[in-house]
């Protein structure tokens, strides 16, 4: 999906919602866990309930690679099932040397036909380029929200700016805003304005609404650009709003109310 077709499906939906699919067998219903499939049927049943409030689905690695070629199967039916207009996130946080990298690239988009994947890149230019194709985006980790982020992140480069703005400027050389997007934390509102003001055009994939309390008022303050430019991930607080075999009616309620909340920041 190129940024033209996710644009407007962004307005035809009035929606910058991406769905995140990170089922844990622990949360299931019990009637859940007696199927065949487990995870694909928990998936299947969410993606129905959600398909009309959102415009992309994140699929979380950790939580198919756990179960291991059950697990892997799982992902790969889920992913055949998400309808081709979606778009359509590998959360797999890779990050390797050239031909190592060129292997997770070929995994996730020909083999997954994922239409972009989380990296981290740490180990600088060579991790990330082979996953910049034609028709595919790098989704390249800037400034996350979990609790020791500040660890690294926040270190004082000899420019006198922060490491992750740093790992701005260097990543912006390294493809371009119709294949590269960054995440952004999205209880840090300051740090979103920060990296929106140095990545004007760029989308920011933009995790910690819901369960981590990020503001969606702020993040479209600050986050948004002439083209919106956000996406805006949730799961847990979508996946397991309600309990019981029904589960999925009260996930479709809360993607709607998130959906009817983000439609008014889209004039």
């Amino acid at each position: 999906m190129n940024k033209k077709e996710l644009i407007k499906n962004i307005y035809k939906k009035k929606s910058f919602l991406c769905v995140g699919l990170d089922p844990d067998l622990e949360k299931f219903p019990s009637s859940v866990l007696k199927e065949d499939d487990p995870i694909f049927y928990f998936n299947k049943k969410i993606i129905d309930s959600t398909k009309n409030y959102c415009v992309s689905y994140k699929v979380n690695l950790a939580f198919y690679e756990k179960y291991g070629v059950n697990g892997l199967e799982s992902l790969r039916k889920t992913i055949e099932y998400i309808p081709n207009d979606f778009f359509v996130i590998a959360d797999a946080k890779r990050g390797d040397i050239l031909n190592t990298s060129k292997m997770y690239a070929d995994a996730f988009y020909v083999n997954f036909n994922f239409d972009a994947v989380t990296l981290s890149p740490y180990m600088g230019g060579d991790c990330v380029k082979p996953f910049i194709r034609d028709g595919k985006w790098s989704i390249v980790l800037i400034a996350t929200s979990n609790p020791t982020a500040d660890d690294f992140q926040m270190i004082k480069t000899e420019n006198g700016i922060p490491l992750y703005m740093e790992v701005l400027n260097k990543a912006k050389a390294w493809g371009s805003s119709e294949n590269m997007m960054f995440v952004v934390g999205g209880t840090r509102p300051d740090i979103i304005k920060k990296i929106r003001e140095q990545a004007k055009d760029h989308f920011l994939l933009i995790p910690g609404v819901g369960h981590q309390g990020g503001n969606l008022s702020k993040i479209a303050q600050y986050g948004f650009n002439n083209e919106v430019g956000v996406l805006v991930n949730c799961s847990r607080s979508i996946l397991y709003a309600g309990k019981g075999n029904e589960f999925f009616k009260y996930s479709k309620k809360e993607a709607e109310r998130i959906q009817k909340e983000m439609s008014n920041y889209l004039t």
